[in-house]
């Protein structure tokens, strides 16, 4: 590697299939055009972790979790010293500082937040909730900036917190990479959309709570009544069996396809007829700026936080309430009837492109 270039540390646990991961791999990818990076990677599970481009230099740690990884990332910052270290979640961040703390060095450190906190701990208890929010309180005043991947998770971000809104900084998300189209191009995954012979409706996101899939079920059901169309939902989880389960109770199942993981989501969702996003809540949701960036239809619950942001308030695709699964099919109904033009759809989202996104990122760590 070139001595004369900077070097990044970027800390992660590759722990699924989720947006984080695949955020963090695209801003590598993009990083190592400018600076040498060190990716430290706590556990490697789910499809992502393939995707770590030979370019970053992949130092697995032998923690299998971000309270056991504080000793390693200490030696790192002791042994390596980064010019400075760019840490994905919120658990991994304060493990960062209080290995930054344990090795006595001056490395900024910088979290990313992907996630509305608040939203995400609206039903745990009190107490699990203080469990959570004092050690952000206690300990976030040590890192050199934080990082929200939208307004919405900046504004928590504040209220959660308490720091001052000049140390944290909104950076969109690294979705639209240069392959995206290439991706997308490649050949058609499934006879749903290869013979086309009714609309298909897709869905992506892992098979959890979050996302809230039972709600699009139930939505996709009550628009078989006037529009016959399939939903493909891609992505995997532990809800699979329930969702299953509900999708038979409701007598859609030989219109669902429940598709898993795909390494190349892009190829299924090109060709969509409507995407839709039915998340009980986010940080900024990478499927839906996915889908609106292949010019692809788009319908989605106003959740905290991102969509109202990335649809512009609705001017760019309808925005209904978490859980109405009624207004959701009507949404979905309206946006099959009458779709907005591809064009207007990509340039929606044009500042989600991963070289913006990862240009931002090394002007505010001080690394270009």
């Amino acid at each position: 590697m070139n001595a004369q270039r900077k070097r990044l540390g970027v800390l992660i646990s590759f722990s699924g299939d989720g947006g984080v991961e695949r955020m963090v791999t695209n801003l590598c990818a993009e990083f190592a055009h400018d600076v040498d990076v060190d990716l430290l990677a706590i556990k490697s599970a789910g499809g992502h972790a393939a995707r770590i481009p030979q370019t970053v230099n992949l130092r697995q740690l032998d923690a299998q979790h971000a309270w056991t990884s504080v000793a390693e990332i200490a030696r790192y910052l002791r042994e390596v010293r980064p010019d400075a270290l760019l840490v994905a979640k919120d658990r991994a961040g304060r493990a960062a500082l209080k290995a930054k703390r344990r090795a006595g060095v001056d490395t900024p450190v910088f979290i990313r937040l992907g996630t509305n906190l608040s939203a995400a701990l609206e039903r745990k208890d009190a107490f699990s909730r203080w469990l959570r929010v004092a050690p952000m309180r206690r300990l976030y005043p040590r890192a050199s900036g934080v990082i929200a991947v939208s307004g919405g998770v900046k504004d928590d971000t504040l209220r959660v917190t308490g720091l001052p809104a000049s140390r944290v900084h909104v950076i969109r998300n690294p979705v639209i990479t240069a392959k995206l189209d290439a991706q997308a191009a490649e050949p058609v995954p499934h006879d749903w959309l290869r013979d086309k012979t009714l609309p298909v409706v897709m869905g992506m996101g892992r098979l959890t709570r979050q996302k809230d899939f039972p709600t699009l079920l139930r939505a996709f059901a009550a628009l078989q009544k006037t529009t016959p169309s399939r939903l493909i939902i891609l992505g995997e989880g532990k809800d699979r069996d329930a969702l299953t389960a509900l999708a038979q109770g409701l007598g859609i199942a030989d219109r669902v396809l429940l598709a898993g993981f795909q390494k190349n989501p892009y190829a299924w969702v090109a060709r969509a007829d409507l995407f839709v996003l039915s998340s009980a809540w986010e940080g900024s949701p990478n499927a839906l700026t996915e889908a609106l960036a292949l010019g692809i239809p788009s319908v989605s619950t106003d959740c905290p936080s991102g969509p109202i942001e990335i649809l512009d308030r609705g001017r760019y695709g309808p925005l209904v309430a978490v859980g109405d699964h009624a207004g959701l099919a009507s949404a979905m109904q309206a946006t099959l009837t009458a779709p907005l033009p591809a064009a207007t759809l990509q340039q929606a989202v044009d500042e989600y492109r991963a070289t913006t996104s990862a240009r931002r990122y090394l002007e505010l760590m001080g690394l270009r």
